[in-house]
């Protein structure tokens, strides 16, 4: 069992079918595609694959249905966060008994104004709940879509109190200030960027690799930031291409790129995007991962 998630992780994509529900078989063989295009393991229902707005028994279903279609339990980190500690710990739990150690947790996420050591006795509750030391916890922070950060200095103090239970961070701010302040307060944890652009130079810096959306549609330009600082160009070209909204719009693209329209489907309250902006900019990262090869 890894004791932290390293490496490239991918933020996935969830597809769904005619009804709205996870379209288990497709999300089956993008879960394969990923893996074969380099990635080291798969984050299902983070904020890539609209993770808040599927229930925990979804969730399950869809993770199971990963472990059924051959994928390791030990590639995948199932995004388990909920506003409620004990929703987080029952899904957390789930997970486990599927056979999954690692799981990426946000923050409860509504009251905005809860302090510092709120926030670390809601962390300690979730490892506290699940009782394994099986479980890897990996935290998420990305305030500026949850609204509720991850404090630095309390992931450090929930490090020493659990060990390799607490396991590691996902900074997904883009602020190599913030990735860089849970280097100096939590250093034995894994701390992850989730902007591309930022991963070589967080390598650099002790990290230890990212959970990222842009794998989904660009895996060769992702792989590049590990091993060359000049992709750094290519990969910012990549992701000024992606028009806001970011999922709706990422989505339009995948179904341009495999041809299967339904993955222009997204979960409410989200709106799918015009096909016509996921065709542009499909057609714009295919000259970018063609000028890589060339």
């Amino acid at each position: 069992m890894a004791d932290m998630i390293t490496g490239l992780w991918a933020a996935m994509a969830t597809p769904l079918d005619a009804t709205g529900a996870v379209d288990h078989a497709a999300l089956v063989r993008h879960g394969k595609w990923l893996l074969e295009q380099g990635c080291d393991g798969l984050v299902p229902f983070g904020t890539t694959g609209e993770g808040p707005s599927f229930s925990g028994a979804e969730r399950l279903a869809a993770a199971e249905a990963l472990l059924k279609g051959g994928i390791e339990a030990g590639r995948i980190a199932l995004g388990t966060g909920c506003p409620a500690v004990p929703d987080t710990v029952a899904l957390t739990r789930g997970a486990m008994a599927l056979g999954m150690t690692h799981a990426l947790v946000l923050p409860p996420y509504f009251f905005r104004d809860a302090s510092e050591q709120g926030l670390e006795d809601a962390f300690a509750a979730i490892i506290d709940g699940v009782g394994s030391d099986r479980f890897r916890l990996t935290a998420y922070h990305i305030p500026q879509v949850s609204g509720v950060g991850v404090p630095a200095a309390a992931l450090g103090r929930l490090r020493a109190r659990y060990g390799k239970v607490m396991a590691g961070v996902k900074d997904s701010t883009g602020d190599f200030d913030s990735f860089l302040a849970f280097r100096r307060e939590a250093p034995e944890i894994g701390s992850m960027v989730g902007a591309e652009v930022l991963i070589h130079r967080a390598q650099h810096a002790g990290g230890v690799g990212t959970i990222c959306g842009m794998v989904n549609l660009v895996p060769a330009l992702v792989r590049d930031m590990f091993v060359r600082d000049t992709a750094v160009e290519a990969m910012q070209a990549a992701c000024d291409l992606i028009e806001q909204p970011f999922i709706g719009v990422m989505k339009a693209a995948l179904a341009t790129m495999t041809g299967d329209a339904a993955w222009r489907a997204v979960r409410t309250p989200l709106r799918a995007a015009d096909p016509a902006q996921g065709a542009r900019v499909a057609a714009g990262l295919a000259v970018l991962t063609a000028r890589r090869a060339a």
